[in-house]
C-alpha cells in the first residue's frame, strides 16, 4: 500500500522536485502539499507551490498556505534576509517562465488542513516537511491531539557536519531553531536527511541529459530549474552541480535502501553565538542523550536519479 504523506515545504528548486516525487511514484500518497516561508516570503513560496503543481498537472492534491515567520516572530530569520535569495533568486523559483497557476488554494490554512487529514484519515500518516519547521512544530504544540495519528516525520534538514546558512548549521534548522528543537524533542518518530547525504545528490550534467531526453515541457522546466540552481550552487560555494536536498526525503520513505539510516540523538543548538541552528549529531551516545531520530547516513545515487527522472516522465 502506497504510504499517506504531507508535504511541507518552501519551493524553492530543490522542493519543487520533491513535489513531482511525491505526485507521481506510486509508493506515495500525496493527500496535501503546505507551505512556509523560507527559501522566499511565505507568498512566493505559496505562488511556487501552485506553479509547480498546474506545471506538472497535479490537480487533485489540495495546496495550503502556513506560518509566514518564525516561532521566534523574526520575519528577518527565514530565507529571504538570510541568503535563501542568492540561491534560489527573487521569485524563488527562477530559471523557466512561468504561465499564470491554475491550481487553486485551499480556503483553510496550513495547520488546519493538516489537522483535519491527520484526524480522518484511517491510518497514520507520514509528514514530509523539506523547509523550516515551523509549521510542524505549531501543528504539534497547538493540537497535541494529532501525535498518535502521525505514522513519523521524515525531513530534509541539519547536518553532522558543516552547515551552508553558517559554518554550523543547516538552512532549514537555522531559519527557524526554536521550531527545530520542538520537534525534535516531541517524542515522535524522526528520520533526519542532512546535507552530508544531501550532497551526493548532484544534478550533473547527463542527470539534465537524461531529464531532457524525456522530450516534454516538463522535462524541459525541470532542465532549466537545475541550470539557474547549477549557476547560483557554482557563484556560491563552487559546487560542479547542484545537489538536490528535499527529494531524498521522499525517496526515503519510496525505499529505504536508497537512503539508508543510523539512531542517534540530536540537539538544536538555541544559544551558540556562532553555531545557533546547528544540528548536533551523537553518533556513539557519548553525551548519554537519548536517540530521538533515525539520521541518514548513505545515499544510492543512481537510484535516487531513477526514481527522479520516472517521476518526470511519469507526469509528462
Amino acid at each position: 500500500m502506497p504510504t499517506p504523506i504531507i508535504l511541507d515545504c518552501d519551493p524553492g528548486h530543490d522542493d519543487a522536485l520533491a513535489i513531482l516525487l511525491a505526485a507521481a511514484n506510486p509508493a506515495i500518497d500525496l493527500l496535501a502539499i503546505t507551505t512556509v516561508a523560507g527559501n522566499q516570503t511565505l507568498a512566493r513560496t505559496t505562488l511556487n507551490a501552485r506553479r509547480i503543481c498546474s506545471a506538472a498537472g497535479i490537480t487533485d492534491v489540495p495546496i495550503a498556505e502556513g506560518r509566514a515567520e518564525p516561532l521566534s516572530g523574526n520575519a528577518s530569520a527565514v530565507g529571504a534576509e538570510i541568503g535563501g535569495v542568492e540561491v534560489h533568486g527573487e521569485s524563488g523559483l527562477d530559471g523557466p517562465r512561468f504561465g499564470e497557476p491554475t491550481v487553486e488554494l485551499s480556503t483553510v490554512d496550513a495547520i488546519t488542513l493538516t489537522r483535519e487529514i491527520l484526524l480522518s484519515h484511517e491510518e497514520p500518516v507520514t509528514l514530509v516537511p523539506t523547509g523550516p519547521l515551523t509549521n510542524i512544530a505549531v501543528l504539534l504544540r497547538d493540537h497535541p491531539e494529532v501525535k498518535p495519528h502521525i505514522a513519523r516525520i521524515v525531513l530534509m534538514g541539519g547536518a553532522a557536519g558543516l552547515g551552508n546558512a553558517t559554518p554550523a548549521a543547516e538552512f532549514n534548522i537555522y531559519c527557524d531553531p526554536e521550531a527545530a528543537e520542538l520537534v525534535f524533542t516531541s517524542g515522535l518518530p524522526i528520520t533526519m536527511c542532512g546535507l552530508d547525504i544531501t550532497h551526493l545528490a548532484l544534478a550533473t550534467q547527463e542527470v539534465c541529459d537524461r531529464i531532457a531526453a524525456i522530450g516534454s515541457p516538463l522535462a524541459e522546466l525541470c532542465v532549466e530549474l537545475l541550470t539557474f540552481f547549477a549557476s547560483t550552487y557554482k557563484a556560491i560555494w563552487g559546487f560542479p552541480a547542484p545537489p538536490l536536498h528535499d527529494p531524498v526525503a521522499v525517496a526515503r520513505l519510496i525505499d529505504p535502501a536508497v537512503v539508508t539510516t543510523v539512531p542517534a540523538a540530536v540537539a538544536i543548538e538555541l544559544t551558540g553565538e556562532h553555531t545557533r541552528g546547528a544540528t548536533v549529531v551523537d553518533f556513539h551516545g557519548v553525551t548519554g542523550r537519548p536517540v530521538n531520530a533515525e539520521v541518514a547516513t548513505t545515499l544510492d545515487v543512481p537510484s535516487f536519479w531513477d526514481l527522479i527522472v520516472s517521476a518526470i516522465a511519469e507526469l509528462s
